[in-house]
């Protein structure tokens, strides 16, 4: 067959459809992270979810998500609704020119925020759709370097538990395969903090992988204190010790403090994450894809953060980051919450401390009858 026969061929695909659905998953038990204790933030009790099941004339269909927590969900559906018509027609295998179609269909709210963020569930759906239509795990699609990642929980370490909670739900997911824990910590009382690091310590060993979670509540010279009193502990990470903004705080920690500092999961777009980069802010990145765009910029922080030597650890979403975690050629880790399983029809299996890569093609779920129970509002376009 001729060349221009195969470009003929390749190119006879289009959008046909999209649909735009908003789903709420509900918490079983309401949680608490330093958020709410500094009086910034309610318990967490339910999460909203923008999905997009994006349909190709060749009959393939991608299914991809983005969410929010307490505020936004609303606002992302609207926004996806108003960029979404101009999805139709287009070849669904031009993931990068369409990302900037639909971030220009709406750049006069801006290019990061929100507005990617309904951007994201549809980029989300248009790479599973690609990886389908070849047959592959994305992670597979997009060149994977492991079959399996590190993989360390946090739904069973938020400061609504008692510290009773915190060390027996740790000591059930290391039973679980589990290969890391990851609790909350920046109280008011920073005393409190240390306690739980000590008893958790003290359950799981010296060796064991531990994190701990600041969720930004941290002052610059607290961070730079309760960190020495924690250098003792060997934790793997501290997470969001400063605003998620303060690069150069972030830089001056990374620089002083024995134990790696983590951040990255609030930030909304490339050009942020290549200023925490750019500036040795962090040890390890934690970039978020619903949060940033979608897998398309995703793509373009995880090339910033290998080429500066830096470990990543995906916040949140295990259902998409485990492929992007896979294809990091530095070794990662990816976040476990058990919390999302209802939402889909598949699970993640845990082996021997890693989540494996599942050989189903695309992102490898599909939404569950759960899900469109808890849907409030869908439209196809």
């Amino acid at each position: 067959m001729s060349t221009s026969g195969f470009l003929e061929r390749a190119g006879t695909d289009a959008i046909s459809s999209v649909t735009l659905s908003l789903a709420f998953l509900p918490l079983a038990v309401p949680v608490s992270d330093a958020k709410v204790l500094t009086g910034r933030q309610q318990p967490l009790t339910e999460i909203a979810f923008l999905f997009a099941e994006v349909r190709a004339e060749s009959g393939y269909e991608g299914v991809g998500y983005s969410y929010a927590k307490r505020a936004g969900g609303p606002g992302q559906y609207a926004h996806a609704r108003e960029i979404a018509p101009a999805l139709i027609g287009e070849d669904p295998s031009d993931i990068q020119r369409i990302w900037t179609k639909l971030v220009w269909a709406g750049a006069s709210v801006g290019r990061s925020g929100l507005a990617t963020q309904a951007i994201a569930a549809i980029d989300i759906a248009l790479w599973d759709l690609k990886a389908k239509r070849a047959g592959l795990p994305l992670a597979k699609l997009l060149g994977a370097h492991r079959d399996s990642v590190a993989c360390y929980n946090t739904s069973g370490g938020y400061l609504s538990m008692s510290i009773e909670q915190v060390v027996a739900q740790a000591a059930a997911s290391v039973r679980r395969g589990i290969g890391g824990i990851k609790i909350k910590v920046g109280q008011p009382d920073t005393r409190l903090d240390l306690e739980r690091v000590e008893r958790v310590r003290g359950e799981l060993g010296d060796q064991f992988p531990l994190m701990v979670d600041a969720n930004q509540q941290w002052n610059r010279d607290t961070a730079a204190r309760i960190g020495r009193d924690l250098e003792k502990y060997r934790l793997t990470w501290i997470e969001e010790p400063l605003d998620a903004y303060d690069a150069e705080g972030h830089a001056d920690l990374a620089r002083d403090l024995v134990t790696p500092i983590a951040s990255g999961e609030m930030l909304t777009s490339v050009a942020e994450h290549r200023d925490l980069i750019r500036r040795r802010s962090v040890d390890l990145i934690q970039p978020d894809a619903p949060r940033v765009g979608g897998i398309t910029p995703f793509l373009k922080v995880a090339a910033l953060g290998e080429d500066a030597g830096l470990r990543m650890a995906p916040h949140f979403a295990m259902e998409i980051h485990l492929h992007l975690a896979a294809a990091y050629e530095i070794d990662p880790w990816v976040e476990h919450f058990e919390w999302l399983e209802p939402l889909f029809n598949e699970r993640l299996e845990i082996r021997n401390g890693r989540m494996l890569v599942p050989n189903r093609p695309g992102l490898g779920f599909s939404l569950s009858d759960q899900a469109r129970a808890w849907t409030r509002a869908s439209e196809t376009i």
